[in-house]
């Protein structure tokens, strides 16, 4: 007799969870007695320090900057296609999931502009937060750490950072010198998509010199699914998904003058995507990105200054979307300039913070690749000045925390367009408080203003998207956004139980979104039958309010370890039902266990239906459980570190649609996958 696939899945859940459990138990009680033995502040774990925060603080207390910091072995085992994809299972943490190789992360159902990606502090200028379809131009896999961040220091970065922001640290400009080479060097392979993975990261030294040097290779096939492309629909692709293969090549190199007084460095990188876009129209995209890096700190430069810090950046970023047959359509290319000057003064009337000011110019178009005329969006030439300041102050068991940034953005498209330019004045702020109430144990309060300036492509577009099969039309007319955001944390930051919980609510006054009407041709023109859904840039008042909630155990301790979680968030707009691309409501719980050389854990997250959809969508995302599991044993070998691994992601094979997808219909996530590999560190 056939088993019902539902119960399959149902027993396969309990026998991977029985069998985790059984081998786990014996040492349960070994290390509950070892735990017994010892004081609960002193089994706290490895602090990790947020770089992109003003003092570079510890994880564990950023309140006011609620944080979460991948590194090591976690970062690893989560390692995917994408940024996106990487941080996907995050604490309010979602992606845009286009594909395997384009998938930016959302954050509390904040997308696109509202989320900034950093890369060692320093914006990534990139054009991913134009489209879904555009991959994110830096690389997870030679990272040494990501680090995502809300509130008051995210006002160092930009008044755009309503969402927050993501920062990918690479060590490429190295700031210390290491006595002997180090570094890290991993290969892959995964079954769901033939991936062939490899990276590595390189520092030493000569003299006061330090040097870096990474690189990565990543190839993969078109993926695999657990059904058809449209769910339920026999006359759409099965087996595999079409056009979803990624190749990517990415390199830097680094090095820095290093004395007692600081450091001067500078860099270098380059970066080369080809990937599918898996819709109807069967195009990919080739992406190039050089980068140059110069970073100078200057440790006590004069009386009342601890710090002085000097960033420069530039970025040349190109890529070409192209049709099935290789025949370029559209080039979008974005050439940016930004410096950052950074002063932490001494304490001064018991407030220590950090001051200084932010430029940048870039320069912008999507033109067509046959005639170099303006295809989507006219070259337009975007500049903004920025002053910023945060500052922080304890007053008893009360940590006082407060920003600042004002900024003037300007918009100037090509004269012969005939469009306007446009001048935003922005002004942000933030202000919160940490009472500790009792050692360990923390309630918060954080209130912000942002502003955010319209985008070039939500100001300026008119016309044809390939990728994303839209008719883009921008409006020249667009106010700023304005949110007004507040937050209450409670949380538990020592011993080995520890717990979190937030909730927020955050009202956008003029809230930029796509809405979407109907089917047109390549002209614009109304054509039922036509291959491009007219999508008009549009804005109204929105709320968005939300919580979210874990608590752990031991969490990478040894012997056993347990956390669970959940997160939910609804957008709205006023008088206008949902917001577009909001994700489900989801809930999980995790066990790790860790003996001498062995790791492993296995995670199970459960995704609720999404159907509270906007106006103008009309698929709803079923409910689904993804079950992850992970092993890997490290061992010395030839005075190296050797760790043999392997992860297993979504054992069930179930067909997962991202809400936060706008392909989400046509496009799952991929089916059960094997990943196997071995990395060495020395």
């Amino acid at each position: 007799m056939a088993i019902p696939f539902s119960l399959q899945r149902q027993l396969i859940s309990a026998a991977v969870a029985s069998a985790l459990a059984t081998w786990a138990a014996p040492a349960l009680s070994a290390s509950a007695a070892d735990n017994a033995a010892v004081p609960e502040q002193q089994a706290a774990l490895q602090p990790i320090v947020v770089t992109a925060t003003p003092f570079a603080s510890e994880q564990d207390v950023q309140v006011l900057a609620p944080a979460k910091v991948l590194a090591g072995d976690e970062l690893k085992n989560k390692l995917g296609n994408s940024l996106g994809d990487t941080l996907s299972s995050e604490l309010g943490v979602s992606a845009s999931a286009f594909g395997a190789g384009a998938s930016r992360p959302i954050i509390r159902g904040m997308e696109g502009p509202r989320v900034m990606v950093l890369q060692n502090g320093m914006a990534v200028s990139d054009v991913s937060t134009v489209s879904n379809d555009h991959a994110v131009a830096t690389e997870a896999a030679t990272a040494r750490q990501i680090e995502i961040l809300r509130g008051p220091a995210a006002l160092l970065y930009g008044s755009g950072a309503i969402g927050g922001l993501v920062n990918v640290v690479n060590d490429r400009i190295p700031t210390e010198l290491v006595g002997r080479p180090t570094g890290t060097v991993e290969g892959r392979y995964g079954t769901v998509d033939g991936e062939k993975n490899g990276s590595f990261s390189l520092d030493t030294s000569a003299g006061p010199i330090g040097l870096h040097v990474d690189g990565n290779y990543r190839d993969t096939d078109n993926y695999k699914i657990p059904g058809n492309a449209r769910q339920g629909d026999a006359s759409t692709a099965s087996g595999r998904l079409p056009n979803s293969f990624t190749h990517e090549t990415s390199g830097g190199v680094g090095a820095s003058y290093i004395a007692d007084w600081g450091y001067v460095g500078l860099s270098a990188s380059t970066l080369d995507d080809h990937y599918g876009i898996p819709t109807a129209e069967m195009s990919f995209i080739d992406l190039h990105q050089s980068r140059y890096d110069i970073d100078t700190l200057v440790n006590n430069p004069f009386a009342g200054i601890e710090k002085f810090r000097f960033r420069f950046g530039y970025t040349d970023y190109t890529h070409t979307e192209k049709q099935q047959d290789g025949t370029p359509a559209t080039v979008f290319k974005n050439r940016v300039l930004q410096t950052r000057w950074e002063l932490t003064h001494a304490p001064l009337a018991g407030w220590h913070g950090t001051f200084g000011v932010q430029t940048e110019q870039g320069n912008y178009s999507a033109l067509s690749a046959a005639t170099g005329t303006s295809e989507l969006t006219p070259p337009t030439r975007s500049s903004s000045f920025a002053g910023f300041l945060v500052e922080e102050r304890q007053f008893g068991q009360v940590l006082a925390s407060t920003g600042l940034r004002a900024e003037s953005v300007s918009r100037r498209p090509d004269s012969g367009s005939g469009l306007a330019g446009r001048d935003f004045s922005l002004l942000s702020w933030s202000a919160g408080a940490l009472w500790a109430f009792q050692p360990g144990y923390g309630l918060g309060l954080t209130y912000s203003l942002a502003q955010r300036a319209p985008t070039v492509e939500e100001l300026y577009s008119n016309g044809p998207h390939e990728s994303t099969a839209t008719f883009d039309i921008g409006d020249s007319q667009l106010k700023k956004e304005t949110s007004h955001n507040i937050e209450l944390t409670l949380q538990k930051t020592e011993g080995l139980v520890r717990w979190k919980g937030n909730l927020f609510r955050n009202k956008v006054g003029n809230y930029i979104y796509g809405r979407t009407n109907g089917q047109v041709d390549a002209e614009g023109n109304a054509d039922p039958a036509g291959e491009f859904t007219q999508r008009f840039w549009s804005q109204g008042d929105a709320t968005i309010r939300g919580a979210e909630a874990e608590v752990t155990w031991n969490w990478n301790g040894q012997g056993l370890s347990a956390r669970a979680f959940a997160d939910t968030s609804r957008g709205t707009l006023d008088d206008l039902g949902n917001l577009p691309l909001q994700p489900a409501t989801r809930y999980g719980f995790e066990l790790g266990y860790k003996t001498g050389p062995w790791n492993s854990g296995m995670k199970v997250l459960r995704a609720q239906k999404q159907d509270r959809l906007a106006s103008f969508e009309n698929y709803e995302t079923p409910a689904y459980t993804q079950l992850d599991a992970n092993l890997s044993y490290t061992q010395k070998w030839s005075g190296v570190k050797l760790t043999w691994f392997a992860l297993a992601r979504n054992l069930l094979n179930q067909d997962i649609r991202l809400s936060t997808s706008v392909l989400r219909e046509s496009v799952p996530l991929g089916g059960r996958n094997l990943i196997v590999g071995v990395r060495t560190s020395f």
